[in-house]
């Protein structure tokens, strides 16, 4: 059975949440990549902050300048390392997600799931930004 832990990516790009929404789409931009994992200071999972968060943000007018604390997705959904690709792909349909976080047992993360690092790892369909992606 295909579990998490032999698709994730484990170069996870991390930041803390008091950057500027600025510095997070520039950080999108200059990695090539889909998502920016919020972390606190344990390497816990606080935030995501997605290509669609950027899109959103900038749709309704926030500032460049506020803290990325202020928009990004806060109620993260995360999957467990040992967790079947079948229970990644519910999660995933079942909210709208095009990016898992994933976390060991004391919720540090370790890790992330997401659509392209699975077309790329599994179907063998390098998008352009695979070798960056996150």
């Amino acid at each position: 059975m295909l579990k998490v832990k032999d698709i994730m990516c484990r170069k996870v790009i991390t930041v803390k949440e008091d950057i500027s929404i600025q510095e997070a789409v520039q950080l999108l931009n200059d990695r090539h990549i889909g998502s920016i994992v919020i972390i606190d200071d344990e390497e816990r999972c606080r935030g995501i902050f997605t290509e669609r968060d950027a899109i959103r943000i900038f749709a309704a007018k926030h500032s460049p300048e506020e803290p990325l604390s202020k928009i990004m997705s806060s109620n993260v959904v995360t999957i467990s390392l040992e967790a079947s690709f079948d229970e990644a792909k519910r999660l995933m349909l079942s909210h709208g997600i095009r990016h898992l976080p994933v976390i060991d047992q004391t919720d540090k993360l370790i890790g992330l799931f997401s659509l392209r690092s699975f077309l790329d790892e599994v179907l063998g369909i390098k998008t352009p930004a695979s070798s960056t992606d996150s």
